[in-house]
């Protein structure tokens, strides 16, 4: 056999390395080394599909390839040199490893590739301001105390929506016309006439029914001035907002000031024009119908007052008493 035509021969193909690429010529057989490793999660389980890329430090070799099944790779042929390991995969953080010497027909496993969970996205769903109060109303209009007696008007939530002033009206008009308030006009006018209260009214069914109509006329007055038709001009939130925590006192303050500074709209403080406006201007529009002996100025403050002080008293009430003993109250935390 002639030894000259068989060393023309063609020689073989090198072997290939389908899954791993590289932005350089590769190195040569001789002296070539490996770096291999296993990419885990935290909990020690394999990542298989992980991107791994092998990068030297003078950038002439930049090779890239992906995890097997069980989170293997293998990198070969590799010159010597000081590297690095980069590690990419859906769901967790980057992992890049310390820089590492690589020495010629060295097989170096790199140590400690665990990946860590990466941080999510938070999907934010964005509502309505106006939505969002519409929900806040309606709960708020299912508190009642000792599960009988109104009380719309006090918010748990500390921050809720500003109304509008349709939201407002609203409210105004759920409160004034229940009929547990109905019943307390009645209870109201039935004490005047046994006291003999404004005598000019009568006595009997009649009396009894003009008695009725100014209590209804004052309350209903009051509230939608003071709840609806002044927070919508001067921007007031017409609810008193729940504290609930601190020292008695300042608990004690918080409640009493009410009646003389509220929360504004965007959720300042600021006098509370609507109550004294809405006490001062119901009372003025009881002289339209209470007897005309006790018509005047003198009833003008004497209801505004009697509205004011209930209020405040009201809200202290509510301060220390009405969450126990209200229904349907949010839990602490809800917004």
């Amino acid at each position: 056999m002639d030894l000259a035509s068989s060393s023309s021969l063609p020689d073989a193909p090198l072997p290939q390395f389908p899954a791993q690429s590289s932005t350089a010529a590769s190195s040569s057989a001789e002296g070539a080394a490996i770096v291999s490793g296993v990419v885990l999660d935290s909990s020690g389980a394999a990542i298989p599909g992980a991107h791994i890329s092998l990068t030297s430090r003078d950038r002439t070799q930049s090779l890239r390839l992906t995890s097997g099944g069980a989170g293997e790779f293998i990198f070969t042929g590799l010159p010597a040199g000081r590297y690095l390991i980069m590690v990419n995969a859906k769901g967790f953080a980057p992992f890049t490893s310390t820089e590492f010497d690589l020495s010629s027909r060295q097989a170096y496993e790199v140590p400690n590739l665990t990946l860590s969970v990466g941080s999510t996205g938070t999907e934010v769903t964005v509502r309505p301001i106006e939505e969002i109060a519409a929900e806040q109303i309606k709960a708020e209009e299912k508190q009642r105390f000792l599960a009988v007696i109104p009380n719309f008007y006090i918010s748990y939530i500390p921050d809720p929506a500003p109304m509008t002033i349709r939201q407002k009206f609203s409210l105004a008009s759920r409160d004034t016309f229940d009929p547990i308030s109905l019943i307390g006009v009645g209870l109201v006018a039935g004490i005047e006439q046994a006291n003999d209260k404004y005598p000019g009214y009568g006595y009997g069914a009649a009396g009894y029914g003009k008695r009725f109509a100014a209590q209804f006329g004052d309350g209903r007055t009051s509230d939608f001035l003071s709840h609806a038709v002044f927070p919508s001009l001067f921007h007031q939130d017409p609810r008193y907002f729940y504290q609930g925590t601190g020292t008695v006192k300042s608990r004690l303050i918080h409640a009493a000031s009410f009646a003389i500074i509220t929360r504004s709209d965007s959720g300042k403080p600021m006098p509370n024009y609507s109550y004294f406006l809405g006490d001062i201007g119901s009372g003025a529009l009881s002289n339209l119908y209470y007897p005309h002996a006790d018509r005047g100025m003198g009833l003008v403050f004497t209801n505004a007052a009697i509205g004011i002080a209930g209020k405040a008293g009201g809200t202290i009430i509510r301060e220390f008493f009405s969450k126990r003993l209200t229904t349907n109250v949010p839990p602490s935390g809800t917004q």
